[in-house]
């Protein structure tokens, strides 16, 4: 049975109380045991373990009031969708587009851009950003500036 597939958000129940205690008995240490889902007709199959961790994961946003988007990998955004996906402007993005930042394509007079690309690029934008804080850290340890700020002034 192959179904389309296709984005859809989730949002979290009116009562998530059932559903913060299905959250903690997923989040509880269980035998190493693989985890199965059972059908409504008695069906089990086993789950694999990446699957589990999106499925406790989903759990425990909706079970925090949080609403859960699901969309495949090559689904093409807005560029509105993807710069609040990314949290910043729509200009920003756009910035970004132009300077090759992160690939696009035009949809008549739109750019368009796939997800993959924006989720990449988050994740290089995500590791510049730690190797930048490193290196100043780096240096700041290397210039004794921790020292210098490790007793701060009397304050009157």
């Amino acid at each position: 049975m192959m179904s389309t597939l296709r984005e859809r958000t989730v949002l979290p129940p009116d009562d998530p109380a059932e559903l913060a205690r299905f959250a903690r008995g997923l989040t509880e240490d269980r035998s190493p045991s693989r985890a199965r889902l059972v059908g409504p007709d008695g069906c089990e199959i086993e789950v694999p373990e990446e699957v589990y961790g999106v499925l406790r994961d989903v759990v425990c946003a909706l079970s925090q009031g949080l609403a859960i988007s699901i969309a495949p990998h090559n689904t093409m955004l807005t560029t509105q969708e993807a710069a609040e996906l990314l949290g910043v402007s729509r200009p920003t993005l756009v910035r970004l587009l132009s300077d090759g930042e992160i690939p696009f394509s035009m949809r008549g007079r739109h750019r368009r851009v796939l997800l993959r690309d924006v989720l990449d690029y988050q994740t290089r934008a995500r590791r510049e950003r730690e190797d930048i804080l490193d290196a100043m850290a780096g240096e700041a340890e290397e210039s004794s500036l921790y020292e210098a700020t490790a007793t701060p002034p009397e304050a009157r």
